[in-house]
């Protein structure tokens, strides 16, 4: 890929669009010898989005002029940027970034065979590297360091020593990455110019840094992981896409701080060559530009209605993420896109790399402590015919004593040795004279006590294993809950299942490490 071009066009194709380069004459030096060996990084932090399709677009241009192009996950950095990655979460954090710019890539043509992909813990952690970040810090002082990151690193009232770490870490990638340039948003313009002026000072060359403008978010500032309304995810929905596109700043005439305009400039035209303006035939009806400031000049002098724009980018985004969408559609890539990104209803000390026990009053299915049993024994209750005892091991030295009044029609013979679900950390109550334990969950169908199912744990379960909901595995069970909270209560509500027999609550699933927790036919069914 590439070799057909000379070295004046490969150049045209490294450099368009970008904001600046620093190092153009090095830059043109390489392109008469070689191909350029060249790495983009980014933080494993929050989800991205779909502003990341103006990096992979430049990718995709560097490529096609033959470059040799690594992408770096920089796992170690999501950490010391103010610990906005915990520990817990960066090893699916990562895992996220790699599948889901993979997918990216792939949707926009990008041949996954010509790059490299590398997790910065790879060689972050060597021997080598910590001794060079010693000696980065004996040299680099903290007024360099804080100016190097303040438009990268989160700003605090009071700084952690790892965000003056970031900025340096940065810079000796280039070295340990062994490539010719660094590529990035113009906001990391401050660590290239660090970079620049110490890796000298280590005996190691100094780089090439090529910089991308900044591509307004859709509220017209910059578009922001954490600001919800800024930025499009790459697995919203196609309703999402259109509501957040309605919403977007897009003032008539206006071509400053407009996302939607910069998106065409930067993602669309780069990979297209072109862009269609739909439109209803009363208003001229579709029009093909295949130059970009033709866009701008037309949506300049009104010529391009603002809701004719956002529409026909819709049509062109959902194209890109259809793809994304469609590869995360597999129960692998969902868990994975909970796990590492849990629901912020969760405990919020979590994200602050500091797990605390939940407050009583998150009423999250992780304070649920359900695990898979094994019925060992079962038998009528002495005292009372709708009653079952039963002695199930759920991983523990002693079997517990359930008492279930559900499974008053399931005959005998289906519950022995038969694997179950229980609600392990309800306080124990004594039930006709028996204390009982656990609670046997069951699917059942409301005003029909004879429609009940126990549910089943995936096959190859075993006595003890944890049952999650789905993107909730994190967060630590109650030793017991406490009756008057009514938690379970509280979570039962929206305890169901699902129209494929799968137990969910609010349409997650509940699992284990195996797979999916079941019932045999009871489709839409409560669990109790």
């Amino acid at each position: 890929m590439g070799e057909q071009l000379s070295p004046e066009e490969k150049y045209h194709l490294i450099t368009r669009n970008l904001q600046e380069v620093l190092g153009e004459d090095k830059l043109k030096s390489i392109l008469q010898e070689r191909e350029l060996k060249v790495y983009w990084g980014t933080a494993t932090t929050g989800k991205p989005h779909v502003a990341y399709f103006v990096p992979m677009s430049k990718i995709a241009d560097f490529l096609k002029a033959g470059c040799e192009v690594t992408i770096l996950f920089a796992d170690l950095h999501a950490y010391l940027d103010n610990m906005k990655a915990p520990w817990e979460l960066l090893e699916l954090r990562t895992q996220y970034y790699e599948q889901v710019i993979k997918a990216m890539l792939e949707s926009i043509g990008v041949p996954l065979d010509k790059l490299k992909f590398i997790k910065g813990t790879d060689y972050q952690l060597s021997r080598e590297y910590t001794l060079d970040v010693y000696r980065l810090s004996s040299m680099v002082t903290e007024h360099d360091a804080k100016k190097a990151g303040a438009e990268v690193v989160k700003q605090v009232e009071h700084p952690l020593l790892s965000g003056l770490l970031y900025p340096g870490l940065q810079a000796l990638d280039e070295e340990y990455l062994k490539v010719d340039a660094q590529f990035g948003g113009v906001d990391q313009r401050k660590i290239f110019t660090l970079a620049e002026k110490y890796l000298p000072s280590l005996g190691y060359a100094k780089r090439i840094h090529m910089m991308n403008p900044m591509v307004p978010g859709l509220t017209g500032g910059k578009m922001s992981s954490s600001e919800e309304e800024s930025k499009i995810d790459l697995l919203d929905k196609k309703e999402e896409v259109k509501k957040k596109l309605k919403k977007a700043f897009c003032e008539p005439g206006n071509v400053q701080n407009n996302g939607v305009l910069s998106f065409v400039k930067h993602v669309l035209f780069p990979l297209n060559s072109e862009f269609v303006i739909k439109r209803d035939p009363k208003w001229g009806g579709d029009k093909v530009y295949t130059v970009h400031e033709e866009v701008e000049k037309d949506f300049a002098e009104e010529l391009i209605h603002p809701g004719d724009l956002k529409a026909s980018v819709e049509v062109a985004l959902n194209k890109l993420l259809d793809p994304i969408r469609k590869k995360f559609e597999s129960p692998e890539l969902r868990k994975l896109t909970n796990t590492a990104y849990p629901d912020p209803s969760k405990n919020k000390g979590a994200t602050k790399g500091n797990p605390k026990n939940l407050e009583e009053d998150d009423v999250v299915p992780s304070r649920l402590d359900i695990r898979v049993g094994k019925v060992i024994s079962v038998e009528r209750h002495p005292d009372a015919d709708s009653l079952y005892l039963e002695k199930i091991d759920v991983g523990e030295a002693e079997p517990r004593t359930v008492v279930s009044g559900l499974v008053a029609y399931v005959p005998q013979e289906e519950l022995q040795d038969r694997l179950v679900v229980l609600l392990c950390n309800l306080k124990p109550q004594k039930m006709r004279g028996v204390e009982s334990q656990a609670m046997l969950l069951c699917a059942s169908i409301e005003g029909d006590p004879r429609r009940v199912e126990p549910l089943d744990p995936p096959e190859g379960s075993s006595p003890g294993e944890r049952v999650f909901v789905e993107g909730y595995e994190a967060g630590k069970s109650d030793d017991e809950l406490k009756p008057k909270k009514k938690v379970f209560e509280k979570l039962q509500v929206d305890l169901k299942i699902s129209g494929e027999c799968v137990a969910q609550w609010r349409e997650k699933d509940l699992m284990t490490k195996l797979g999916q927790i079941t019932c045999k036919t009871l489709k839409g069914g409560n669990i109790s």
